[in-house]
């Protein structure tokens, strides 16, 4: 028996500008200041078999992964990089498993390299990643998340090649797809930021 996965790949901040001014997102925006002027952040979906008692096909669209794209590493060396997503209430979405309802992980986060030569990578805690609090409190707790860091290849975002001053990073929210499956219809927007904080 062949199964087909549908996988969708959602856009929600196709021109993104970083800096001194405003994220312009698809659904709102975002002050942000960052090291890098021009990033884009893509949500890929795959569908979710949630059957029912009187719908076997049920299901829905989850998120499995946010991807940073055309990330400047050299500019941004050394930094912290977090992604969060925003329900379209405006509300932060859990996007990881805790035992405590006060320290949902609402926000996931790597150490970008601090070289002049980054080199594509898998490695999670080479990459320090990390959930945080809303407020960025580090949170101690097992990882269901991911992470890919891309210097060379093709770019998720728009297909453009990758480079170390034009990567791709990807945070998979749970490659098992057992523990976090949030429905992308709820997603109103994804916010990028980046932090010079090297104690958390």
């Amino acid at each position: 028996m062949i199964g087909i996965v549908p996988f969708v790949l959602s856009t929600f901040a196709a021109s993104v500008t970083v800096g001194n001014g405003a994220l312009e997102f698809g659904q709102g925006s975002q002050q942000a200041v960052a090291c890098d002027p021009n990033v884009f952040a893509a949500i890929s979906e795959e569908w979710h078999s949630a059957p029912t008692e009187t719908d076997s096909s049920a299901g829905f669209f989850r998120v499995k992964s946010v991807t940073v794209s055309n990330l400047d590493l050299i500019s941004c060396k050394g930094k912290k990089l977090r992604i969060r997503l925003i329900d379209t209430n405006g509300v932060e979405i859990p996007i990881g498993a805790s035992a405590d309802e006060t320290t949902m992980p609402h926000v996931l986060q790597i150490s970008l390299p601090d070289t002049e030569s980054p080199v594509s990578t898998s490695d999670a805690a080479g990459l320090a990643l990390t959930y945080l609090t809303g407020d960025g409190t580090f949170i101690s707790s097992n990882m269901d998340a991911a992470v890919s860091l891309n210097t060379s290849g093709t770019s998720v975002y728009d297909g453009s090649d990758l480079a170390s001053d034009s990567a791709d990073v990807t945070f998979y929210l749970d490659p098992t797809g057992l523990i976090v499956n949030i429905d992308g219809q709820i997603v109103g927007r994804t916010t990028v930021e980046t932090v010079n904080n090297p104690t958390r």
